[in-house]
């Protein structure tokens, strides 16, 4: 049986919404263990062993959409709060969420095709993530995805469509760093090329931040960094209000545990920093309509 990536989608369905992603891969599949009983001494001495469905485990890679932004960084972050009115708009809500351990998470759903396979998995968590901003490309959401509940068959008959959107890409990406020995200024930092945010959620949270940049005279990243605030945006033209195609992510409290830079080159030195977060992470997005999620 030939399956195609157009047959395969997954739908995230949270208590207030239900949503289908496009993604760039997935593995999510049942946690199958393998028990072995030991010889008894009576007998033939055949070691038996059997089968246990452990529930389910998986990773998705899916872009950033205007669309899925919401649902997925509230799945992904753990706790968010009820969408705000944003004053000075005609219609414009702002989702603020702020990450949380596994265990304090709300569970979500999830529905899955591939091909003529259709699967439900119910009561799923996020152990872990990480949120993907590399150079010209599309920004991507990764999230590990766990439940100790078996996948089983769902008969829906009807399909469900795929929340494409216009999706965010690194170059429209800025980086406004605060450093506590300068005071308490922002500065936008321009030869950042990309970064990599890291976060597992089992037994607390654990979250680490990995910056690749140019490393340029007199300009390098401080080894504390009081905040770091990453927003993205669309096209400002594309949309009436300002706010509206953009998300923001908050860290606080980095210090930098290893630099990875390479100097040994002909052309400009480019390398990789490595900070653990030891402050709060949160997010904030944007969206419109009253069926904001």
């Amino acid at each position: 049986m030939l399956v195609h990536g157009c047959d395969c989608w997954i739908a995230i369905q949270t208590f207030h919404n239900v949503i289908v992603v496009p993604y760039v891969s997935e593995t999510i599949r049942d946690d199958i263990i393998f028990l072995q009983e030991e010889a008894a001494i009576e007998g033939d001495g055949a070691v038996k062993g059997l089968l246990k469905n452990n529930g389910v485990t998986g990773c998705v890679v899916t872009p950033l959409t205007l669309k899925n932004v919401p649902i997925l960084f509230a799945t992904a972050f753990g706790f968010a709060t009820i969408p705000a009115f944003v004053s000075g708009t005609r219609n414009l809500y702002q989702h603020f969420m702020i990450l949380s351990p596994m265990e304090d998470c709300d569970g979500f759903n999830v529905y899955k095709q591939r091909g003529s396979e259709r699967k439900f998995i119910k009561d799923c968590r996020i152990n872990s993530f990480e949120l993907r901003i590399e150079r010209e490309q599309s920004i991507k959401l990764k999230l590990d995805v766990c439940s100790d509940k078996p996948s089983t068959v769902y008969l829906d008959e009807e399909p469900m469509r795929a929340e494409t959107g216009e999706r965010f890409y690194s170059e429209n990406v800025t980086y406004m760093i605060n450093d506590t020995s300068v005071g308490f200024v922002s500065v936008e930092y321009k030869n950042i090329y990309g970064v990599t945010i890291l976060c597992k959620k089992e037994n607390g949270t654990i979250t680490e931040l990995w910056i690749r940049r140019i490393l340029e005279q007199d300009s390098d990243l401080p080894k504390h960094i009081n905040e770091i605030i990453i927003t993205a945006k669309l096209l400002r033209d594309t949309y009436e209000e300002n706010q509206y195609g953009t998300f923001s992510i908050t860290l606080r409290n980095l210090v930098l545990i290893s630099d990875e830079t390479n100097i040994e080159c002909a052309d400009a030195v480019m390398g990789q920093l490595h900070y653990f977060v030891n402050g709060i992470v949160s997010a904030d997005t944007f969206t419109v309509g009253d069926k904001a999620s």
